[in-house]
């Protein structure tokens, strides 16, 4: 490689990599998300469609919660899950998006608004790409009534989406490390516990759920990314 082409490469790597360009830091880090998801999502529904062994494990790992549940566990499972169903996350959208607006958080809105009924809609075309079936079982811990189509899970797809860019937004206005990290940490548990919900309540396997939060994952880089994009080419029109 020539000392020309190397200081190229190299321009355009710290371009990337700095927080100040236009398609710099913020789109780098939103594309490495959204392939990161997209391969973690690609690799959970090739298993689960291909001959690999996660279905028998789905299997499995529900028959056991299914064995093994727990009254008060369940009671408080159903609440999560209910807190959680179309209606939970537009009223739970809804406060997220008073708290932005009181914030003055117009871009985090933009997100918000954009991403939240963006995954529902996805969520629904992946479902009816997949046509997976709910698991069944002879005596279900808890009659969901469910309907529609297993893979990917609903409820963990908005529930992960939300708390994801919750916190997000709260790392980015937080400047003490560990307290970024215990940000991180609770917008993790709140969606795995939603997912867990599903699978403990047999609404969905395992699968569902790790293949619902990658799906949401890719999909807020995707809102985010753009959004970060729009705010700074206004902010540079406006210098």
């Amino acid at each position: 490689m020539t000392s020309s082409a190397a200081s190229t490469l190299k321009k355009f790597f710290a371009a990337r990599l700095t927080p100040d360009g236009e398609f710099g830091l913020y789109l780098t880090v939103g594309v490495a998300l959204l392939l990161a998801a997209a391969w973690i999502f690609g690799g959970i529904a090739d298993a689960v469609f291909g001959a690999a062994r996660i279905g028998v494990l789905d299997v499995r790992i529900s028959q056991w919660f299914n064995h093994h549940a727990i009254g008060w566990v369940t009671r408080v499972m159903v609440v999560v899950t209910h807190l959680h169903s179309v209606a939970g996350i537009v009223v739970l959208t809804a406060l997220l998006a008073l708290y932005f607006h009181r914030q003055k958080a117009r871009f985090w809105l933009l997100t918000l608004l954009v991403a939240m009924p963006g995954v529902m809609v996805l969520n629904v075309l992946l479902k009816y790409t997949y046509l997976r079936a709910r698991p069944s079982f002879e005596v279900p811990v808890f009659d969901l009534a469910l309907s529609s189509y297993s893979f990917p899970s609903g409820h963990t797809a908005t529930a992960t989406l939300l708390y994801a860019l919750l916190g997000a937004y709260l790392v980015c206005r937080t400047p003490k490390w560990g307290a970024r990290l215990a940000i991180v940490l609770a917008a993790a548990l709140m969606a795995a516990l939603v997912g867990l919900s599903r699978v403990y309540l047999g609404a969905h396997y395992p699968s569902d759920v790790l293949a619902a939060m990658a799906e949401s994952c890719g999909w807020l880089a995707v809102c985010i990314t753009a959004c970060s994009h729009l705010r700074r080419r206004l902010e540079a029109a406006n210098k």
